[in-house]
């Protein structure tokens, strides 16, 4: 992965300078930015290459769950009523094997770097970590920070000390609780909502075979489902 360096103004968060090339992707009117799809776009593509080497493309057959995507996390909240999405949900982005789920997923903070990032933490490694550390792991993303668990449902069960534990399935209820509780503090004393994101190669059934029913149901409020053509081929190969 190749190191790059993202400079923004905080003023004008839509004008991005990586090297000596500066993107502006969109207009600023008053407090807002009106955003240019196309335009960001351009800058992913070559943010994409920066990061992941220069044999990046985003490909047509991308574009509308990029769209849904952006629109999302720049919250156009009139654009995403038209599509379906609320801004008050996390994303669960579903798509075959190699589709570039976890790809799009780490470009998409840097569409917005005036926003608090969210961690993308692969869910395998979160049961590496329980395995060897136990409970605490799943205290640990017990927290106010937003994260996207990657490649939830690759991963196994886990054990710690002879105990087995779904450990992906107690992270989810636990993070339900914390959507939950965030979502209804008197306005006067809010607190940001606490927001999850998922990649997966799983569909609904598959989810709820592996993690249960009470997961699966309040996998339905927590997340707006982003999902990628069954048909999409991988662009690994």
């Amino acid at each position: 992965m190749n190191h790059s360096t993202t400079i923004f103004n905080s003023q004008k968060p839509h004008i991005i300078v990586e090297g000596a090339i500066t993107y502006q992707l969109g207009e600023l009117k008053g407090n807002q930015i009106n955003y240019n799809f196309q335009k960001i776009l351009i800058y992913l593509e070559a943010k994409g290459k920066l990061l992941f080497g220069k044999h990046f493309k985003i490909h047509q057959e991308d574009h509308e769950v990029l769209l849904k995507l952006i629109s999302y996390y720049v919250h156009d909240e009139a654009f995403c009523v038209n599509l379906g999405i609320d801004i008050k949900k996390g994303i669960l982005l579903s798509g075959p094997v190699g589709c570039g789920k976890t790809t799009l997923m780490k470009l998409l903070p840097f569409v917005a770097p005036h926003k608090r990032p969210f961690k993308c933490i692969p869910a395998r490694n979160i049961v590496f970590s329980f395995n060897n550390i136990g409970y605490k792991t799943i205290e640990d993303y017990t927290d106010q920070d937003t994260y996207c668990f990657d490649d939830l449902g690759v991963e196994q069960k886990g054990k710690h000390y002879g105990t087995d534990c779904n450990v992906m399935g107690e992270i989810i209820l636990s993070r339900y609780d914390l959507f939950c509780d965030s979502g209804h503090i008197p306005s006067q004393t809010s607190k940001r909502k606490i927001f999850t994101h998922i990649t997966t190669n799983l569909n609904a059934q598959e989810l709820e075979e592996k993690y249960g029913e009470r997961v699966r149901s309040r996998m339905r409020s927590m997340f707006n489902l982003i999902a990628f053509d069954d048909n999409t081929r991988d662009k690994r190969k």
